[in-house]
């Protein structure tokens, strides 16, 4: 019998996207031991703020001497605005249901999502994306924790190649997706934005960046649009 959508992408959720995530959230929970915060602020971070780039720069004003908590939910909130245009890409997918699954978005259900849904039945899609996005929550939610735990025997330098373990699957999934059709000018523009985040910092970095990488992909991808409708 076949699975269900839920099922399907709860399934998929638990391969190599659990073992990318998994690393990054178990470095993160580590991190936070190493900081001298308990294990509660570590889930409430990871639970709620759900985006890695957020969480470090919440744990690095949470940790900094005179930091206020307006000051770390402004600083996570601007890290985290990328997930305002993800989101906005992705709802149309998702249908009647979509605001059950806008609190999941994130970097690898976002990137699977866009990659699957197009593909399967319109009923099937928001069930297929909870799955996989339920699955990816509580895994950073586990790791997160076992990270806390196994703070002491996780070396720094282990630690800082965890946390790029989930950005490098997201850079080969694009790496694959250079030659989907629209794509080349997205992945391009946004590579050669990367260095604004080391000018700016992560907190601001990281909306200027895309918001410079996507214009530049926009234009770009203008001429070719306009060539097609001639």
């Amino acid at each position: 019998m076949a699975s269900s959508p839920f099922r399907a992408g709860l399934t998929e959720a638990l391969g190599a996207p659990a073992l990318a995530m998994g690393a990054t959230f178990l470095a993160f929970g580590a991190a936070v031991a190493e900081a001298g915060l308990p294990l509660a602020w570590a889930l409430l971070c990871s639970g709620a703020v759900y985006g890695m780039a957020g969480q470090l720069v919440l744990l690095g004003v949470a940790t900094t001497p005179g930091g206020g908590a307006i000051p770390a939910a402004v600083a996570a909130t601007a890290a985290n605005a990328r997930f305002l245009p993800m989101s906005v890409a992705i709802a149309p997918l998702l249908g009647r249901g979509r605001l059950l699954a806008l609190p999941f978005v994130a970097i690898t259900p976002w990137a699977a999502g866009m990659r699957r849904l197009p593909a399967l039945p319109a009923p099937a899609r928001l069930p297929w994306f909870l799955g996989f996005a339920i699955a990816s929550w509580s895994i950073a939610m586990a790791t997160t924790a076992a990270g806390h735990v196994l703070a002491p025997h996780l070396p720094p330098a282990l630690r800082a190649a965890l946390l790029f373990a989930n950005p490098l699957y997201f850079a080969l999934l694009l790496a694959e997706d250079l030659g989907r059709p629209g794509m080349r000018p997205a992945i391009l523009g946004g590579a050669a934005a990367a260095p604004i985040v080391l000018w700016l910092g992560p907190a601001w970095g990281l909306l200027a960046a895309g918001l410079a990488g996507g214009t530049a992909a926009f234009l770009w991808s203008r001429p070719a649009k306009a060539g097609k409708t001639r």
